[in-house]
């Protein structure tokens, strides 16, 4: 048996070190706000923090996560409240919703090591995520609002 913390708690893990950490998440502990998107690390619906970092849970097996922290969108405020997800829906961000919450960690991320980012530092960290409803305008909008960083 391996332990790992989620979101604060320490977990067992007993199965396949191989297995991806998203679907650990997912279907064992039954945290679905981390989604399933390409399975290739190349959309960033899956992205969680490992040790505070941005990582594509699709990807990372949840070995790699033993003995270390993950953090998921549940995680990240359980009541909704973080500065991003405030200006997540103050800015209007969601059109359909499914990538929002890998948007939120990556953007979080980026404010944990960069507190006030500018636009090229914004589209540098988030270019690998992707919005089919097209709404980057509005999420680099909510990642100043939440930095405090003033629009140009």
């Amino acid at each position: 048996m391996a332990t790992l913390t989620v979101n604060g708690s320490p977990r067992e893990f007993g199965g396949d070190g191989n297995m991806p950490l998203l679907w650990y998440l997912r279907d064992e502990l039954k945290m679905t706000g981390t989604k399933f998107g390409c399975g290739m690390a190349l959309c960033g619906a899956c992205t969680v923090h490992l040790e505070g970092a941005a990582i594509r849970s699709c990807v990372t097996p949840v070995s790699a996560a033993f003995g270390k922290k993950v953090t998921t969108i549940e995680g990240l405020d359980p009541k909704g409240q973080h500065p991003l997800q405030v200006a997540w829906r103050a800015q209007g961000v969601p059109q359909c919703g499914y990538c929002q919450s890998g948007q939120i960690m990556q953007a979080a991320a980026l404010l944990q090591s960069n507190k006030k980012p500018s636009d090229a530092d914004i589209e540098g960290a988030m270019a690998g995520n992707i919005c089919r409803c097209g709404t980057y305008t509005r999420i680099k909008a909510a990642i100043k609002q939440a930095a405090g960083v003033k629009e140009a």
